[in-house]
């Protein structure tokens, strides 16, 4: 299976630069897998798409503020990207330009918060936080939020600091710990959910930290070379028990992203159920791959060439999703983070 199997072409000015003026105002594109047929809703006609025996499964991780900008003691300015902390206060980071660091050096990025270069592990680096008080506090004030590259901003844009800080975050994002957003749900809103509990669709929440490995480039012409990096997640027992008893009731189960079907298809695949847990995904999705517990997946249009492209490409069949993807550029959706979105089902 090739890399270049999963490329198509995309107009420029259909990426999201900035999320819809109302979470739930984006479009939604309804794929049916048995008809092969293509709807164009919104996304708050979902409350008329799902019913009683639908299950939702939303990831509950909290993005934290994971840019920032340090200076050296020279005022050489330099970008820290926080991907992953391995242990109290010790992080897994990237560094601009990274040549301008070295072992041992102290970055300051606040009165509150100075970094150590530890040591360099491949093209990361590890770094500790020197801090007093609450890290999460801390980087709020100090920290951006680590909008994809293909979400332009700069420095200057101070202006554009407060909307990103509330829009790439769900509204029911409550774990800290992801460095990008499970952006499918960035269109649900308190009211859409409201309404669907009302029309009695369950949901449940698991937590999946997403890391830098969601924009890892696919390098290898042969997907299947491929190594996903390691994500940690957490389903609780009352999301498992909750999980279990729609499964057994013959209910949908309802993956809100590809965070959340990784979530899911990682703990079958290793414990044969949902079980409670905390643990890492490395799953890699790619067509061929035989889904255990996934019935529906709500789910934003994603890059040429990624593996969420492969994984929906798995989910929906390849032919299928591309031809959803030619209906979308012809309609001109907004696409990625900030974009509209698909209901596959």
């Amino acid at each position: 299976m090739q890399l270049k199997d999963f490329d198509y072409n995309l107009p420029e000015e259909l990426i999201a630069q900035f999320p819809a003026q109302k979470r739930d105002m984006s479009r939604m594109l309804v794929l049916n897998r048995q008809d092969k047929s293509l709807l164009h809703k919104h996304f708050y006609d979902i409350t008329d798409i799902l019913d009683k025996n639908d299950f939702l499964v939303f990831n509950n991780t909290k993005v934290i503020p994971a840019r920032l900008y340090a200076r050296k003691e020279t005022g050489a300015l330099i970008e820290v990207l926080l991907a992953r902390e391995i242990e109290k206060d010790i992080w897994i980071a990237l560094i601009r330009p990274s040549k301008r660091v070295k072992e041992g050096l102290i970055l300051k990025v606040s009165e509150e918060l100075s970094v150590e270069v530890l040591s360099k592990i491949d093209d990361k680096w590890r770094l500790r936080l020197l801090y007093e008080g609450n890290i999460f506090e801390i980087l709020n004030r100090a920290g951006n939020i680590p909008l994809p590259p293909y979400i332009e901003r700069k420095l200057t844009d101070g202006e554009y600091k407060k909307l990103d800080f509330e829009r790439y975050q769900t509204v029911y994002a409550e774990k800290e710990g992801a460095v990008a957003a499970p952006t499918a749900g960035l269109h649900f809103t308190p009211e859409i959910i409201k309404k669907l509990e009302n029309k009695r669709v369950s949901h449940c929440f698991v937590t999946l930290n997403v890391g830098l490995g969601t924009f890892k480039p696919v390098k290898c012409d042969n997907i299947l070379e491929h190594k996903m990096d390691a994500e940690a997640f957490e389903i609780t027992k009352e999301a498992a028990d909750l999980i279990n008893d729609a499964k057994a009731k013959g209910k949908n189960i309802v993956a809100v992203g590809t965070t959340s079907v990784r979530t899911l298809e990682t703990t079958m695949n290793k414990y044969g159920k949902i079980k409670p847990c905390k643990d890492t995904s490395e799953l890699f999705i790619y067509p061929g791959y035989e889904f255990k517990i996934v019935d529906k997946l709500i789910t934003n249009f994603h890059l040429p060439k990624s593996t969420l492209l492969m994984l929906v490409s798995a989910f929906a069949g390849k032919d299928y999703i591309f031809k959803a993807y030619e209906e979308a550029v012809k309609n001109k959706y907004r696409f990625y983070s900030y974009g509209d979105c698909m209901l596959i089902r």
